[in-house]
């Protein structure tokens, strides 16, 4: 399984809309609040995902979250506001944050060039100039093709998840079959800004982003790969394959249900809608005192001129940030104003395919937000 391409992703932030597409929906029980009604017709509409969550976030915290559907196709048991939903890509967010609280820290620099990231790696001279803040912002003329096993090679590697991060290192030591400087989008950089996190800190990536994220942001039902469990320890909502408009859930406890874990960096995590919430909160400067600072926010946030990515975030001049995630199971998107304070979530479990939904759904809600 991969984590979707941004590029029809970028061009919709960047024009202020969002590609329009499918909505299914149960019949709503909650109030008269118009985003209630939101969520009814994303999903009510014929193809939509099973289950949709969504959320409306400020620098104060979630001020709206709404769930429908069900958990598993086919089924009865209804989502609910526990459940845990798989982040995908977004995960690569967290990954930069984590890189910011480790230059706050003296612990590493935005302009620590890869030959220093990786000092047991002879580095090849044309990635001599190339930073790890130049992985983050995937201009360091790598592939996935370049490095990055195939999942099946992976899921049956029996080296500890660590080795294996480091040892795509190797992509270093030949010449890059991109170019340097141009971005390019590729799970294998973020790969390797993990590996130089377990590097840096003697500690997996996993122990990393639980104490410089999750910890301090108290997310409390984060964790990494397809959730088992709801926040409270019950049923969880799972992630569905679709194959020719039929969405079969897919069982967590089964390796394939999520990508190889050497690419947590990249995309592995979950947790509920409102611990997200929290991640999206202090992304706008609503985290708790001393998480980052102001200067870290803004260059997480912040493409370079001509560019339209920033440090895991999509960020075209408009001064909106977003971005979208998927193990192919699950999809979600966030879409954020961080100057007006304002951000949105839409997640739903029904694979790629639900990204006709949640879509059309992030752009209504940050619309009205």
């Amino acid at each position: 399984m991969t984590v979707m391409n941004r590029r029809t992703m970028m061009a919709a932030v960047g024009a202020g809309v969002v590609l329009p597409g499918l909505a299914r929906a149960q019949a709503s029980t909650q109030g008269a609040d118009p985003r209630e009604a939101m969520l009814d017709a994303a999903a009510a509409v014929t193809g939509a995902p099973p289950a949709m969550a969504a959320a409306v976030v400020t620098r104060a915290g979630v001020e709206w979250s709404g769930v429908r559907g069900v958990r598993k196709s086919g089924g009865e048991d209804q989502a609910g506001p526990h459940d845990r939903w798989h982040l995908g890509s977004n995960t690569k967010a967290m990954t930069s944050a984590v890189w910011a609280r480790l230059v706050e820290q003296g612990r590493a620099r935005w302009d620590m060039p890869l030959a220093e990231a990786f000092p047991d790696v002879p580095v090849n001279a044309a990635f001599a100039a190339v930073t790890v803040e130049d992985l983050m912002r995937h201009k360091a003329g790598l592939a996935d093709a370049d490095g990055l096993p195939l999942p099946m090679v992976a899921h049956a590697d029996p080296r500890p998840v660590g080795a294996q991060r480091a040892a795509t290192a190797v992509v270093l030591t030949r010449a890059p079959t991109g170019t340097v400087g141009q971005y390019v989008y590729g799970n294998l950089n973020y790969v390797l800004v993990g590996a130089a996190i377990e590097r840096i800190t003697g500690q997996s990536w996993e122990d990393v982003v639980q104490a410089e994220v999750f910890a301090p942001l108290g997310q409390t039902s984060a964790g990494f790969g397809a959730p088992l469990t709801n926040a409270e320890g019950g049923a969880n909502v799972w992630g569905h394959r679709v194959w020719g408009g039929t969405q079969t859930p897919v069982d967590p406890a089964e390796a394939w249900s999520d990508n190889p874990p050497m690419l947590g960096p990249a995309g592995r995590v979950h947790m509920t809608m409102a611990d997200y919430g929290r991640f999206l909160q202090a992304m706008m400067g609503g985290g708790p005192d001393g998480w980052l600072s102001a200067d870290s926010l803004k260059r997480l946030t912040t493409a370079l001129p001509g560019d339209g990515y920033a440090l895991g975030w999509i960020a075209p001049p408009n001064g909106m940030i977003a971005h979208e995630g998927s193990n192919t199971l699950w999809h979600v998107i966030a879409v954020a104003k961080p100057a007006e304070g304002r951000a949105v979530i839409v997640a739903s479990n029904g694979g790629l395919a639900g990204r006709a939904a949640t879509a059309p759904l992030a752009r209504r809600l940050i619309e009205g937000a």
